[in-house]
């Protein structure tokens, strides 16, 4: 269809790609700041999730590259140097008054400041951000986006948004790179219209999608959209994830944020405790996968989780989350053995979390040593007397205690109730 196509295999060749695109495109420009003094090379964006997971707005920054970020909810993280806690509303932990903030600090040192008599309502926050966008848009060169989906048939690709910036972007600049992972392909055209189906109604319920923008190549010298196109297919793990018989179902995620809306760990935690671009309980089961299981954090992420099934019950794709979950956990824990047949496990009184689960299943194994363990477990709770709470104590137990109370343990195991007020033996 015209579009120039790239395959990436991991993060560093997606933005050795996209770095040289960029450059390439603006190497004849002389790109200046209005009414700002600040002269340099510059991209919009669309917001986009894999360009994240690769940290593409820093491989730019490196090079030179400012990339600014359009989507409303991603300026204000980019203003506020933060990072995104939420697929669909990046910025849903911050309240507008912090916003407000964010705009009359940091405006004013990347382009168009915000107005002095900026207040805290909505509508004038949302202004304020089109007045700053609206000159980035006009002379911006090139133009970088994701894609929600992309057909094979057809070339065709899709960007699902509901601000209008999305259009801009990909319409305005004379070259447009786009940057997709190889799962987000579908094969024929009238897929697409499940898919648009499925999106809005389980991200937002919305019948349909406020913008819903379809290209299919280049516009040409003069025609409509942007003169160049370019497409980077980005592996980066998404082969050795397909391998997986089993592990590959994750793939089938559209990015909708059902399961983080519904998921009662994602509620009390928030997006940032997942230590990575893809939160919830998706993001515990993808990231693993696509990272391996080296570092603590994708260690920790399918572990995340009571296991509830709610993330299942809503996903439009049926994702077996808790399913995979579990297979996830089994993973992690075959290479901790694995680890420790090298010795490379880490010393037991600060990785004990094995014989502490050893210990449990013996005890939860035989009705008599459970019983014991509860006539124990009351017979502390008696010892605390009026307490509520146990406060800090001392290492290792001091790791959890320091930051948490820890609540007493009942006074009366529910077997000695039942025995107490129903009579007879305990079983």
């Amino acid at each position: 269809a015209g579009t120039v196509v790239h395959w990436a295999r991991d993060a560093a060749e997606a933005n050795e790609i996209i770095v040289g695109l960029v450059k390439e495109a603006l190497a004849d420009e002389d790109v200046t700041y209005d009414g700002t003094g600040i002269v340099g090379d510059e991209v919009v964006k669309v917001k986009s999730m894999v360009t994240q997971e690769i940290d593409m707005n820093e491989a730019l920054e490196a090079a030179g590259i400012a990339a600014w970020e359009t989507d409303l909810a991603e300026i204000i993280v980019q203003l506020g140097h933060d990072r995104p806690s939420h697929f669909l509303v990046p910025a849903i932990h911050r309240n507008r008054a912090e916003v407000r903030e964010i705009f009359l600090e940091e405006m004013g040192n990347y382009g168009r400041p915000a107005p002095e008599d900026l207040d805290s309502e909505p509508k004038n926050l949302a202004g304020a951000a089109r007045l700053h966008l609206r000159e980035k848009f006009l002379r911006a060169k090139v133009g970088i986006s994701g894609a929600n989906f992309a057909v094979a048939e057809t070339g065709t690709l899709v960007v699902v948004e509901s601000e209008g910036n999305g259009r801009m972007c990909l319409t305005m600049p004379q070259t447009l790179i786009s940057v997709i992972g190889i799962e987000k392909v579908l094969p024929t055209f009238e897929d697409l219209e499940v898919f648009l189906q499925l999106l809005p109604r389980s991200s937002t319920a919305e019948r349909m999608n406020p913008y819903n923008s379809v290209w299919t190549g280049p516009g040409g010298p003069g025609g409509d959209g942007p003169e160049k196109t370019h497409v980077v297919l980005l592996d980066n793990g998404r082969t050795r994830v397909l391998a997986d018989r089993q592990g590959r179902e994750a793939l089938r995620c559209i990015r909708c944020t059902a399961c983080l809306n519904v998921c009662p760990v994602y509620e009390k935690v928030g997006g940032h405790a997942y230590g990575s671009v893809y939160p919830g309980p998706i993001g515990s089961i993808l990231t693993p996968q696509l990272r391996g299981t080296g570092s603590a954090v994708d260690k920790s992420l399918p572990f995340a989780s009571s296991l509830c099934g709610a993330c299942f019950d809503v996903c439009p794709v049926r994702i077996p989350i808790p399913d995979l979950l579990v297979y996830m956990r089994n993973k992690v824990v075959e290479t901790k053995k694995a680890e420790a047949k090298r010795g490379r496990a880490r010393p037991f009184l600060t990785h004990g979390e094995p014989a502490a689960m050893t210990a449990a299943a013996w005890m939860m194994s035989d009705p008599r040593r459970w019983t014991a363990a509860t006539k124990g477990s009351g017979l502390s709770g008696r010892l605390l007397g009026r307490a509520d709470h146990i406060g800090p104590m001392p290492w290792p137990l001091s790791a959890w205690t320091n930051a948490r109370d820890v609540p007493v343990p009942p006074k009366e195991s529910f077997r000695s109730w039942w025995n107490r007020t129903r009579g007879g033996e305990e079983k």
